[in-house]
């Protein structure tokens, strides 16, 4: 949080708040942060007083006083501006707009330095949802088939605990040989939170032939308990593992920008779904705080559908 020790009050005060009292982790207020940034420097740039590139607008001029000046009106026109000058799609528009929310309740509700709260009758940007990208099962068994003969135990493992487990990227660089028993493991999740994840006879397969592969390695003292480890001998990091799934997904064929590490885990929850698993239980699997999250796996496969349809009576073929 290099940065965010220098935000000016009192939004140096709001990002701790989060991380302290809300239990964010450091990547999302250092999220906050740079949506906030975002927002002084329209408030300079809408004084006229700068003629420089926008990301290049100091922000500790802006302090409280400045903030009471703020009203619903120009919050729009921050809307507006995100849209037409920036370039912002809808979602990370209402993401900004969302952080600004968050903030001047802060300072309304908590710490009371404003007598109104100007973001309290702001709608919500609307975002158009889409369904989440991800493997079929027949990609998914070519994708485990297509591992290649170097580092064939570690990098089918890693494809296993993503395809099976659906966890994020950065707990799998995070797991600890000491963090497996038997068939289960503690994962960090957001916020530093912990969570056990069951192994099925697939993962502990994978990890029991990878062991002795990795028991052969000699890491360095701080990385000597890391699961998976690079060629250096050092924790695994998350670059690496991001390249290792773009290479087996180019095999497939696929386009890589769109099938990353995280669509292992969309693959995950969907085929879990498609196969029974309740929504609640997928909820509790994927350490999803909100159940509204984990619903967009609810979606149909697009094959369901035709079938749906074929099934009509109306049909020729039914």
């Amino acid at each position: 949080m290099n940065n965010i020790k220098y935000a000016p009050e009192p939004m140096r005060s709001f990002l701790i708040y989060l991380e302290s009292i809300q239990g964010k982790s450091r990547k999302t207020v250092e999220e906050y942060f740079y949506d906030l940034r975002c927002f002084y420097r329209f408030l300079n740039l809408s004084s006229g007083k700068y003629n420089c590139n926008f990301n290049q607008i100091e922000i500790d001029n802006i302090d409280i006083d400045t903030l009471k000046t703020v009203d619903v009106n120009m919050i729009y026109e921050y809307a507006n501006f995100l849209n037409r000058d920036l370039g912002n799609h809808a979602r990370t528009r209402a993401r900004k707009i969302s952080a600004l929310k968050s903030y001047f309740k802060y300072l309304h509700s908590k710490v009371k330095l404003l007598d109104e709260n100007p973001a309290s009758d702001i709608d919500t940007i609307k975002i158009d949802k889409q369904l989440p990208k991800y493997f079929s099962l027949e990609d998914s068994i070519n994708l485990l088939e297509a591992v290649d003969k170097r580092n064939y135990e570690r990098d089918y493992c890693i494809l296993t605990l993503f395809l099976n487990c659906g966890m994020r990227l950065a707990e799998l660089v995070g797991i600890n040989i000491t963090d497996i028993n038997g068939d289960s493991l503690v994962v960090v999740g957001k916020g530093g939170k912990e969570r056990t994840i069951y192994l099925n006879r697939s993962c502990i397969d994978a990890i029991e032939a990878y062991m002795p592969i990795r028991k052969k390695m000699n890491p360095e003292y701080k990385d000597k308990n890391a699961l998976f480890l690079s060629e250096r001998n050092t924790r695994i990091s998350r670059r690496t593992v991001q390249y290792t799934v773009e290479k087996y997904v180019k095999k497939l064929g696929l386009d890589s920008h769109k099938y990353t590490t995280h669509k292992l885990r969309h693959t995950a929850a969907t085929l879990m779904h498609q196969s029974g698993v309740d929504i609640r239980v997928l909820q509790e699997i994927l350490g999803h705080k909100q159940l509204s999250t984990t619903e967009i796996y609810t979606h149909i496969d697009k094959q369901e559908l035709r079938e749906a349809v074929a099934k009509n009576p109306l049909n020729k073929d039914a």
